[in-house]
C-alpha cells in the first residue's frame, strides 16, 4: 500500500488594518486545533487510468466546505495548482510523477481568512515535496501568488506568504523586476491574542474591492504610509502600545464598514475592555479583535460569539500566531 502524506497550511489574516495588501498573519487556535486546509498525497506506482485533464494526477476534494467549491474540477484550486506546477516542472525538463491528491477543504470560502490562498499553499507544497522539491521557496511563493491571482483577480501575497512561511509577514517586493525579497518576517508580541469571528456568511474579495475608490486623497496616502512605517518600527523595537495604536485602517475600512455587521459595536466593546484593536480580517466578513492576554481574549470571544455569529457555519476562535506555516503533518 502506498504511503499517504498530509500537508497542512494555516489560515491567515491579511491587511491587519494598518497594512492593506502589505501585511499578513498566520493563525493558530490556542486550543491546539488546526485552522486551515490540508492536502493528502499518495504516490502511485503507475499512471492513473483516468487522470485529470492536462495533468497525470487523480484529484479529489472533500471536507466541510468542499460543497462551496466549483463543481467543475478544472475551476478548482487543486487543479489549477497542478497545472501551474506541471508547467513549472516541464520548463525545467522534469517529468511529473503519477499522484493522487485530495484537498480537505476546512476553511469557509469568502471568509477573509485566506481560504483560496490556504488551499493554494497546501497544494503546491504537497506537489513540490512529491517531486523532491525542485522549486526553491522563492519560486514556490511566486507560483502561489500567481495562483492566488487567478483565483481572486489580482496577484497579492498577504495571504499566501504567511500561510506558507508562518508568522507576521510584510510584503516587500514591488514586482517581477524588483530585487527585494517578496516578503520579510516581522517580530511579534507573544502576549497578543487574535480573536476571530466568522459570522457564517460569505463575501467575495471582488465584492469587497468593488466598494473601494480607484483614487485616494493625498492625506489618506500619507496617513497610511506613516501608520505602517510606525507599526513596523514599533514591532522591531518591542513597543507594544505604539504598535497597537497604529492598527487603524484608513484605506479599506471606511468603505467596507457598511458591509461588516457589528464592526462598530465590536470596536466599542474592545475599547471598553481596554483591548488593543479591532478590524476586518482580509476583505471580510470575518472580524478580529486584538486582546491583551488570555483572560481578556476569553471575554471578547464570548461577546463576539453572542453578538456577531449569524449563520449555522459561524465560529469564533481565539488564536495566536502560527510561526511554522505550511508543513507535513
Amino acid at each position: 500500500m502506498s504511503e499517504l502524506l498530509t500537508f497542512y497550511a494555516p489560515a491567515s489574516s491579511g491587511n491587519l488594518s494598518v497594512g492593506f495588501d502589505a501585511l499578513g498573519l498566520a493563525l493558530a487556535p490556542i486550543s491546539g486545533a488546526l485552522l486551515g486546509d490540508r492536502v493528502t498525497l499518495e504516490l502511485l506506482s503507475a499512471p492513473p487510468a483516468h487522470p485529470a485533464p492536462q495533468v497525470p494526477f487523480i484529484l479529489e476534494v472533500s471536507g466541510e466546505f468542499a460543497h462551496k467549491l466549483p463543481a467543475d474540477l478544472t475551476r478548482n484550486v487543486i487543479y489549477r495548482a497542478s497545472v501551474l506546477f506541471v508547467e513549472a516542472l516541464k520548463a525545467r525538463g522534469l517529468t511529473p510523477r503519477p499522484l493522487a491528491l485530495t484537498l480537505l477543504k476546512s476553511l469557509p470560502v469568502g471568509s477573509g481568512l485566506g481560504s483560496s490562498g490556504c488551499s493554494a499553499v497546501a497544494s503546491l507544497v504537497a506537489l513540490n515535496h512529491a517531486h523532491h522539491n525542485p522549486l526553491s521557496s522563492s519560486e514556490l511563493l511566486r507560483l502561489m501568488g500567481a495562483l492566488e491571482g487567478e483565483l481572486s483577480g489580482g496577484v497579492h501575497y498577504d495571504n499566501v506568504a504567511p500561510s506558507y512561511l508562518g508568522g507576521l509577514q510584510l510584503m516587500s517586493s514591488e514586482g517581477e523586476d524588483d530585487q527585494a525579497p517578496l516578503c520579510v518576517r516581522l517580530p511579534t508580541f507573544d502576549a497578543w491574542r487574535w480573536v476571530l469571528c466568522y459570522p457564517g456568511v460569505s463575501l467575495s474579495t471582488a465584492e469587497a474591492r468593488a466598494v473601494m475608490p480607484s483614487h485616494y486623497p493625498l492625506q489618506d496616502c500619507l496617513s497610511y504610509g506613516r501608520r505602517l512605517a510606525t507599526f513596523v518600527h514599533a514591532s522591531h523595537e518591542g513597543l507594544e502600545d505604539l504598535a497597537a495604536s497604529r492598527l487603524h485602517d484608513v484605506l479599506a475600512e471606511p468603505y467596507r464598514a457598511p458591509l461588516m455587521k457589528g464592526l462598530a459595536e465590536l470596536k466599542e466593546r474592545v475599547k471598553g475592555l481596554g483591548g488593543l484593536a479591532a478590524g476586518i480580517s482580509g476583505a471580510g466578513p470575518t472580524l478580529f479583535a486584538v486582546a491583551r492576554g488570555d483572560e481578556q481574549a476569553a471575554t471578547l470571544e464570548a461577546w463576539m460569539r453572542e453578538h456577531l455569529e449569524r449563520g449555522p457555519e459561524a465560529f469564533t476562535l481565539t488564536c495566536e500566531i502560527d510561526h511554522q506555516g505550511a508543513r507535513l503533518l
